[in-house]
């Protein structure tokens, strides 16, 4: 069972976990990004800020696209971090399972607006967003589970 799916550029810290996997309690956390996964050295690091009793698992985009189709994951209470708004756009096409994506910190970069204190995104984004936005997936805002939640697009 999918639990959430976040964009979070930092993927794992104290709000994913502590915030979210005391409120959603996850027994698998899958980090899906084609860079991380190819990076020992950051892999290791993420893995210090594993919550104890929690699997954590790195896989490429269409690999963690094609484990959770396949119905590998579904044993799991899963809590997906991804880096990019694109990447969580793609696994929220190819992934009915996936039917909200929650944005809780992009970079501000040149060429970014902020939507919120945490979040930035390009035109670009913005519009992958509203695409997914009309095709029936929720798009939030929400930093940790005690904050309200942020519809946008609506």
């Amino acid at each position: 069972m999918i639990l959430l799916l976040r964009v979070d550029h930092r993927l794992l810290h104290g709000q994913v976990v502590f915030s979210w996997c005391s409120q959603l309690q996850p027994n698998c956390i899958l980090i899906a990004d084609d860079e991380v996964v190819k990076d020992d050295l950051r892999k290791s690091t993420l893995r210090l800020g594993k919550p104890q009793g929690v699997k954590l698992v790195f896989k490429s985009v269409n690999d963690a696209i094609e484990a959770i189709n396949s119905g590998k994951t579904d044993k799991y209470r899963l809590l997906i971090v991804v880096p990019t708004i694109e990447t969580a756009v793609i696994l929220a096409k190819k992934v009915p399972q996936i039917t909200a994506i929650n944005l809780g910190g992009t970079k501000a970069l040149p060429g970014t607006h902020p939507l919120s204190k945490m979040v930035n995104v390009t035109e670009h984004d913005e519009q992958i967003l509203r695409e997914i936005s009309s095709a029936g997936k929720e798009v939030n805002i929400q930093a940790v589970p005690s904050d309200p939640k942020k519809i946008l697009f609506k």
